[in-house]
């Protein structure tokens, strides 16, 4: 390739661009003399320098600080992890004797699970309670369950499949051709995943007593050939206009993912959740809108709040997980306050069921 004539140095602008808190304004330039403009160059790169030395010496800091959170966290008791760990990501102390926002009540129920939350929550178990609440027909296809994961088990899979693993988050790989990975990729990922305690990492103690298993799915694209989306219905229980539900729904969640958040009408809602950006274009509501209501429904009956997550092809319905303590209690509301609206939303959730065994105790 031909070396491209380096160009003349352009004259500076003479109005450069400032901002704070995302507002522009513009600042004019002063004109400087040509021994000026080499002042203000070699000044240029003092200042540089000095800002190299700090950014590589916050970097150095930063990587202390987490180097040493992440060797003290291992010997912290639960409720001191899950208080910092909550001031580290939401930015405030919560209060776990009397939890008010949604996140507060997510750390309390981290800290006191129901007993069958180890059962739901297991992805494999919780598969028979799905079976006799919507029937077996919403369950994605398991493909293997190996007691020990050898090359004839990935010999004998299919060129398409997802390897995941039951006692946790995020434990999911997905093959779209096996030609492209190999036994030794997959197996050195298995075994990193089976040996992590998933309640360690979080401090969610129902995940404690869930045996690590293996297993294999088959994987759900749509009729255009994509993964679809994320679906997760966030169950409040019921008002006097119906259930009450916060849908969120990833899209393109392993490419460049993005999150929006409905009501039970399929109306968005301002708020952004973790790291997720909102669409540009609200994504339309699933054609069997009513359907997965139903189904969600179903499947949240009588367990308090809990999240449905579904998967959604082609005017399908396959249940994908329970979960009890989304975020682990440290994940943050944009706006805010939809973290003390969500909150109260569960007390209120909380106290209706408790009237509710009361009266059946009557």
């Amino acid at each position: 390739m031909s070396k491209v004539a380096e160009s003349e140095p352009q004259q500076p602008d003479s109005t450069h661009r400032a901002g704070r808190n995302g507002a522009a304004m513009l600042l004019p330039q002063p004109v400087l003399s040509a021994d000026a403009t080499c002042l203000g160059r070699a000044s240029a790169a003092t200042i540089g320098e000095l800002s190299h030395d700090r950014s590589s010496a916050r970097w150095w800091l930063d990587t202390a600080l987490r180097s040493t959170w992440r060797g003290a966290k291992r010997l912290m008791p639960d409720a001191l992890f899950l208080w910092l760990s909550h001031r580290r990501h939401v930015g405030r102390f919560p209060n776990l004797s009397a939890p008010e926002t949604f996140n507060e009540f997510i750390l309390h129920r981290c800290l006191h699970p129901a007993p069958r939350w180890s059962t739901l929550a297991d992805k494999l178990a919780v598969r028979e309670f799905v079976k006799e609440r919507i029937g077996e027909a919403h369950l994605i296809p398991l493909i293997a369950v190996p007691e020990v994961f050898t090359r004839a088990v990935f010999d004998s899979l299919p060129d398409a499949f997802v390897m995941k693993t039951n006692h946790g988050c995020g434990y999911v790989k997905i093959v779209e051709a096996k030609r492209q990975t190999s036994f030794e990729e997959l197996n050195s990922l298995a075994q990193k995943w089976l040996s992590e305690d998933f309640y360690r990492a979080s401090r969610e103690r129902h995940y404690r007593p869930i045996r690590p298993q293996l297993y294999f799915e088959q994987l759900l694209l749509d009729e255009a050939g994509r993964i679809p989306p994320d679906l997760k219905m966030n169950m409040f229980g019921y008002d006097a206009d119906g259930p009450i539900i916060y849908a969120g729904i990833v899209s393109d969640r392993f490419g460049t993912p993005h999150g929006d958040v409905f009501d039970a009408r399929w109306n968005r809602v301002d708020l952004s959740i973790g790291h997720y950006v909102q669409s540009k274009v609200p994504p339309p509501p699933p054609p069997h809108w009513d359907e997965i209501v139903r189904l969600a429904t179903r499947l949240a009956d009588g367990l308090g709040y809990v999240r449905v997550d579904l998967f959604v092809p082609d005017g399908k319905v396959f249940f994908g997980e329970l979960t009890f303590t989304p975020g682990a209690g440290v994940f943050p509301f944009y706006p805010d306050r939809y973290d003390y609206e969500w909150g109260r939303l569960l007390q209120n959730m909380t106290e209706r069921d408790r009237r509710t065994v009361r009266n059946d105790y009557k």
